[in-house]
């Protein structure tokens, strides 16, 4: 990421130094991941669409601990696969919009809000800004090579209110337990909540970097 383009990271101490984290992350373009990958102060593990995982990808993403997520269904591997991430006190990275789109945050899917109440961990917004720029490429479907990206990361935020959670964090390093309520109305609740933190965090984050 270094070598091709001038990544510029903002925030990054305000990445917890242990303990679960779920990073939330703008996505505009298929950069976005590897970009977060190598800027954040931590390992991440993304939930990465299975279609990724073909020819000589498949064994990179799962050497560096990236999971396979089955879109067009449930994936009850997946979500074990994430769940224990997080429980093992790492880093877990969702695009909570589902794909790629504007950026904006403007509509998020419910996945994000279910491993936040579900874990416990708390949520750290992250924004990806200047991947999307379309002027001067020199390689089509990428962003212009030594140009500027910026990384954002923003305050960490829990997805419910305190009394709607409970989380335990056990001895050492810090292991989430969440046992949040889990039904569909608190999901929506979490969502709405995530999404205003979300939506906040781009709009600093733009009006910070000038873009």
């Amino acid at each position: 990421m270094y070598g091709l383009w001038k990544p510029r990271v903002l925030g990054a101490w305000r990445v917890p130094a242990a303990g679960p984290v779920i990073f939330a992350v703008n996505h505009s373009h298929n950069v976005d991941g590897p970009m977060l990958m190598g800027t954040a102060p931590r390992p991440v593990h993304f939930l990465i669409k299975k279609e990724a995982f073909a020819g000589p990808l498949d064994p990179f993403l799962r050497g560096i601990g990236q999971v396979k997520v089955d879109r067009t269904s449930t994936d009850r591997t997946a979500v074990t696969h994430a769940l224990g991430i997080l429980k093992r006190g790492g880093v877990l990275g969702i695009f909570p919009e589902g794909t790629r789109g504007e950026g904006d945050f403007a509509s998020l899917r419910a996945g994000l809000a279910y491993f936040a109440v579900r874990s416990g961990a708390p949520i750290v917004p992250v924004a990806v800004l200047g991947s999307a720029e379309r002027s001067s490429r020199v390689i089509p479907g990428l962003p212009p090579l030594r140009g500027r990206v910026d990384v954002v990361f923003g305050d960490a935020f829990q997805a419910q209110q305190e009394g709607a959670r409970s989380s335990a964090w056990g001895g050492g390093g810090r292991r989430a337990g969440g046992s949040g309520r889990r039904t569909r109305k608190a999901l929506d609740e979490a969502t709405v909540r995530i999404q205003e933190h979300l939506t906040a965090h781009l709009t600093g984050a733009r009006r910070l970097t000038g873009r």
